[in-house]
């Protein structure tokens, strides 16, 4: 995926060159439509300015901080976040880390200690909603009277709707994918939903199949839908192929197990023990079943890849970040 961006994890790591820069600050979980439409005006600021443009997010998210018994479905979790980040042309993203510490922070020394000091900033950007600062007493009014104190601008950008009047939020994008509603996420996130994890070694069933699989273990917390996806599969290369993946349990092969992300590519042959590699998921082509044996299995799996196989014929990208994602490098 083209865009390298440079991860800084903590203000004091801040390069002399990032400084002076635009930030646009938030969670931005997913880098939806709605995240977009705060982090675009950033990158807009920074090019007018000739300044670098830099993304304010937070490490873990503050809802893990506060409420840890929930299992929180990160649709990007920090390196897929970064990697979109980098896609749509930040120059770098600063994962603050976020403890109850950072939290206890006045809003007036959170504007000194990291805008002001840190980054040493000319502009931020952010949403609507954006609080900060011990129990949230920081508002967009008050960042504005900061930035009149301190010498930045402040764009305050206001809540991002879909066709239909909606909030786009990445709540409703987890919940989306947690039905299989691939088609509605898509257009919600404005690119495919891409997850990437290290492809490990399996039970190599598939392969005796005539379905050899690249395994990829997700986090435990993962929302999506157990099913069978259209997919298109992206090698730590940069060389992508169309393929079908399935995530699950495996029901027809074994009566346990965490889920599993198995991807079938088509027209490969290849190792890919230990690669990190990133699949995009481009349709929900049916749910999770029990067959009654293999040979049952395999004639559905055939199915399948012919169905997945007819619909990447025929998809088109729907915005940039999407043609950079899940079209860029695709294998002849």
């Amino acid at each position: 995926m083209a865009g390298p961006i440079k991860r800084i994890a903590d203000l004091i790591e801040m390069p002399a060159p990032l400084r002076g820069g635009v930030v646009a600050i938030g969670n931005f979980d997913g880098v939806h439509r709605g995240h977009q439409s705060v982090l675009e005006p950033a990158l807009e600021i920074a090019r007018r300015d000739n300044v670098p443009a830099l993304v304010l997010t937070f490490e873990p998210h503050p809802r893990q901080v506060f409420r840890p018994d929930v299992p929180l479905f990160r649709l990007t979790p920090a390196p897929m976040k970064a990697a979109l980040l980098g896609a749509l042309g930040f120059d770098a993203v600063v994962e603050q880390q976020f403890d109850r510490a950072f939290f206890g922070l006045s809003p007036q020394d959170f504007v000194q200690s990291v805008l002001v000091e840190g980054l040493g900033i000319t502009h931020v950007v952010t949403g609507f909603d954006f609080h900060f600062g011990k129990n949230r007493g920081g508002t967009p009014e008050l960042l504005k009277a900061a930035g009149r104190e301190h010498g930045f601008g402040v764009t305050v950008v206001d809540a991002y709707a879909d066709e239909g009047g909606a909030v786009i939020s990445s709540s409703r994008i987890r919940g989306l994918l947690g039905k299989g509603d691939v088609a509605e996420a898509t257009g919600l996130l404005g690119y495919r939903y891409t997850v990437e994890a290290e492809v490990t070694g399996g039970q190599k069933l598939g392969r005796t199949l005539g379905f050899p699989t690249a395994n990829m273990a997700l986090p435990p917390e993962t929302g999506l839908s157990h099913g069978i996806y259209a997919v298109r599969f992206r090698r730590a290369d940069g060389r992508l192929y169309n393929g079908v993946a399935s995530f699950g349990r495996r029901p027809t092969v074994t009566e346990e197990g965490a889920p599993l992300l198995e991807t079938f590519l088509f027209d490969f042959d290849g190792d890919l023990y230990g690669e990190v590699c990133s699949v995009s998921l481009f349709s929900f082509l049916r749910g999770e079943e029990k067959f009654d044996g293999l040979e049952a299995l395999v004639a559905q799996m055939k199915s399948d890849e012919a169905e997945a196989r007819a619909l990447l014929a025929e998809v088109k990208p729907m915005s940039a970040l999407d043609l950079t994602l899940a079209f860029d490098g695709l294998a002849a």
